[in-house]
């Protein structure tokens, strides 16, 4: 077990107290549902409009939403599991803890073809079209999953190689440094997550600085996707904690022992929760064309009898 996980699992040890524990999830809970709620509007809205389902930017958009809200349920419904049972059979945690990683893995790639699409069609509008099709971003998106796949699935792979039949017959606190606790693995998730930060912060970089170039010319839809890249690179700033997790909570652990738990639980509304609410205001609160059909939605409207 290394230093994070051991952290982790004493200061659960030693818990909340009853109305802590109860106010921490009543937050949870209720932020997460305000959350569903809002993307469960957005996906609806999606469906029900061909302006959105036959326009690349809004796919890219809306697999973003269904990958939050999946991260959103399982983070929380493992949050709330660790204090009602807190040990888990292992098959399970680990069941969860690989879908989380693949939604967790999903997020910058998604960014980053966002970024991109906004580039096309800023940068070089006459060939948006050509390039980016519906076929081509469906193709895009498993590529995404694959991709996930291929980085997510040798940790299961290697623990099988590594571990006992009976290691998945046991019960556990379900946290990924438990479940997959090889050390080798612990060295290829860094590398693999070092590489991901690069590349995807060096294409949204560039594409920031090509747009703003092009906003010069006093281009309004320009200047809106330069802000628009913005969102997207704080969005993926908060997402680069979770890629350093286990960086993240050993300081924590230095500097916050005393408070870990509260402190633990800031991290996860900052890095867990807060980047999910800010996918739905980028689209669903400032473009214009989303905000129109989700009024109808969101407000009730009373007819005179």
């Amino acid at each position: 077990m290394n230093v994070s996980a051991a952290n982790v699992t004493v200061a659960v040890r030693y818990g909340d107290s009853f109305s802590k524990a109860l106010i921490k999830n009543l937050i949870v809970v209720a932020l997460s549902i305000f959350i569903n709620y809002i993307n469960a509007g957005l996906i609806y809205t999606f469906s029900k409009h061909q302006i959105f389902n036959t326009n690349p930017r809004y796919i890219l958009f809306v697999h973003l939403v269904i990958n939050d809200m999946i991260q959103v349920t399982l983070t929380v419904a493992l949050f709330i599991i660790s204090y009602i049972l807190y040990w888990m059979p292992m098959t399970v945690c680990c069941f969860f803890i690989l879908i989380a990683l693949f939604t967790t893995e999903n997020t910058p790639l998604n960014l980053a073809c966002m970024a991109v699409e906004c580039y096309i069609a800023i940068c070089i509008p006459l060939r948006h079209a050509q390039i980016c099709t519906v076929k081509k971003t469906r193709l895009l998106i498993s590529f995404i999953w694959i991709t996930s796949l291929v980085s997510v699935l040798p940790d299961l792979f290697m623990t099988l190689a590594t571990e006992s039949q009976d290691y998945f017959k046991l019960r556990v606190f379900c946290i990924r440094e438990l479940v997959f606790k090889n050390p080798r693995i612990i060295e290829r998730r860094n590398i693999t997550y070092i590489v991901y930060l690069v590349l995807v912060w060096c294409i949204i970089f560039f594409i920031y600085f090509r747009i703003m170039f092009t906003a010069r010319t006093a281009s309004k839809d320009a200047k809106k996707a330069r802000n628009t890249i913005v969102l997207h690179g704080f969005q993926l700033l908060l997402c680069m904690a979770t890629y350093a997790e286990h960086l993240v909570k050993n300081m924590v652990w230095q500097w916050f022992r005393d408070s870990y738990l509260d402190a633990l639980f800031a991290c996860y509304l900052l890095f867990q929760i807060l980047p999910r609410f800010i996918s739905s205001i980028i689209y669903g609160v400032r473009d214009k064309t989303f905000r129109k059909h989700l009024k109808g939605y969101f407000l009730c409207k009373i007819s005179p009898q």
